[in-house]
């Protein structure tokens, strides 16, 4: 019975790391937890267990569910004979992260670079005004110039993430040291 405690001790210290580390991604602590507990798993699991495993509602279960599967962190599977949902954990670190990574970065890019398009179509416009003087028109100038160079670095974080979603990545950085395969 202490061998078994043993490994709940265990698993339970990293369950806490991944809850605390996903913490830094914007991942709440327990979705987090969630995740942990899926990874552990050797089969799938329905909500009623999270649930009752880690005692959130049904609600909030439901909801961090749902995030996890946004994230790409798990997945619902079928399972003969049994109608209600179950879930488990994408247990490819690898591909967890680069699932995270790309989700959070392309959406973040998108953001930015809509906003920086807005804002120089604006200057553009703006540089047109016969009242300005040459000061003003400089200093329009010298922002249009520090957006377009923005959108180079946003040009640059795209190809990075498409490395990721090609696993191009791992000519660069392999997963094991002196391991060139994909």
């Amino acid at each position: 019975m202490q061998s078994k405690e043993e490994l709940e001790k265990a698993r339970e210290r990293v369950i806490e790391a991944i809850s605390q580390n996903m913490n830094l991604y914007g991942v709440t602590p327990s979705v987090g937890r969630l995740w942990g507990l899926l990874y552990f798993q050797n089969q799938p699991m329905t909500l009623d267990e999270m649930k009752n495993e880690l005692g959130m509602s049904k609600t909030s279960m439901s909801t961090s569910v749902r995030n996890l599967m946004d994230l790409h962190m798990v997945d619902k599977v079928w399972k003969k004979g049994n109608r209600k949902d179950l879930y488990v954990a994408e247990e490819d670190w690898y591909q967890t992260f680069i699932d995270f990574f790309t989700i959070k970065w392309r959406n973040g890019v998108q953001i930015n670079v809509s906003a920086i398009e807005k804002s120089l179509r604006e200057l553009n416009l703006l540089l047109e005004k016969p009242e300005l003087t040459e000061d003003f028109i400089n200093e329009i100038k010298s922002d249009i110039e520090k957006l377009h160079q923005s959108l180079e670095y946003y040009g640059w974080l795209n190809r990075l993430v498409d490395s990721f979603e090609t696993h191009e990545i791992f000519d660069f950085i392999p997963k094991k040291p002196n391991d060139h395969t994909k």
